[in-house]
């Protein structure tokens, strides 16, 4: 019994000793700048940076690997503290958000066949296609809602997701699971967008949707800055170049653009200006008039209400009037 005990002691011993000298061998230095990192971001490990998890992408940072810019979910401060604690420099953080692209609606978008299985997308296009005619529309059973770490999207009665912008952090779990590759990232300050991702033939859209873009090109051509292009029977807004003045949306035939900014309004200079002339010069729509060093003024007709001339007067002498218009075509 004695001599059980000593011998299972005595491995013990040498076991303990052998463990020990590995662990010196094998040590890794970890850099004492990790726990600070993980400190800083959220915590979410929501993937949406492309590593496993917080842990992960901490670990990218010191390695040289990514951007502090790649915590999406983190926002602004979290970027910003990273940045600062790194010793790097970051440009202006734009916020994203996840954007349907379609405006399909049970009632506005054509059915070829009723789906009764589990409510998942993914589940529903093995069967039938989802329902819908159109081979680009949303299929409208919430897998996009589920997979929402942060309750972000939320199914409405009428067959599409609404995304909360407030609750968005842009993580991407939505556009990666969506089938159908309805979802998308954008920036949030883009406030005018096209709601749908068809690339078939005006003839066919109109069969399957009563708001699907036809590629008529009527919004590139009344875009006052270039910014909409149609490519593949689809339109495009640049965002780099949009100016939100909304033409392309009220210009649409088939109300497949959307301008997150109505009501719109004119604006009006007051006798504050000072003719400085920087408010005709941004105007996109050539609604601004006036000589240099004299009051200008605002043609209501052409003003689309962008508010680019309210951001740049350097007086304060523009307004908005409050009172909502039409945009027309120029």
């Amino acid at each position: 019994m004695v001599t059980a005990v000593v011998s299972l002691t005595g491995l013990g011993l040498v076991a303990a000793f052998g463990l020990s000298l590995a662990s010196k061998k094998f040590h890794v230095e970890v850099d004492p700048r990790l726990e600070t990192i993980e400190g800083i971001l959220p915590g979410l490990n929501c993937g949406a940076c492309g590593y496993a998890g917080c842990p992960g992408f901490a670990v990218g940072l010191l390695a040289g690997e990514t951007e502090p810019t790649g915590c999406a979910p983190g926002g602004e401060v979290v970027i910003s503290q990273l940045a600062e604690f790194l010793g790097l420099e970051v440009g202006d953080v734009v916020k994203k958000i996840a954007v349907l692209q379609c405006g399909g609606t049970n009632e506005k978008a054509a059915m070829e066949a009723e789906y009764d299985g589990v409510q998942d997308c993914r589940a529903a296009i093995l069967i039938g296609g989802g329902g819908k005619a159109c081979r680009y529309s949303c299929v409208g059973y919430g897998t996009c809602e589920a997979v929402c770490p942060f309750d972000a999207i939320v199914m409405k009665p009428d067959g599409l997701p609404i995304v909360y912008a407030d609750k968005c952090t842009a993580c991407n779990k939505c556009v990666v699971a969506c089938p159908r590759d309805v979802l998308a990232l954008e920036p949030l300050n883009h406030e005018v967008r096209v709601s749908c991702s068809s690339t078939d033939v005006g003839g066919r859209v109109r069969k399957v949707c009563q708001v699907g873009c036809t590629g008529c090109g009527i919004c590139e051509k009344v875009c006052p800055v270039e910014a909409v292009k149609v490519e593949n029977n689809l339109a495009f807004i640049n965002p780099d170049k949009c100016v939100e003045c909304g033409i392309c949306a009220d210009n649409c035939p088939q109300d497949t653009i959307l301008d997150g900014m109505l009501p719109r309004a004119p604006v009006f200079i007051s006798d504050a200006c000072n003719g400085c002339t920087i408010c005709a010069k941004v105007c996109p729509c050539d609604a601004i008039q006036g000589e240099t060093k004299e009051l200008h003024v605002v043609d209501p007709e052409r003003c689309t209400g962008c508010q680019l001339c309210v951001e740049r007067c350097n007086v304060s002498a523009i307004s908005v009037t409050g009172e909502k218009k039409a945009v027309a075509i120029h």
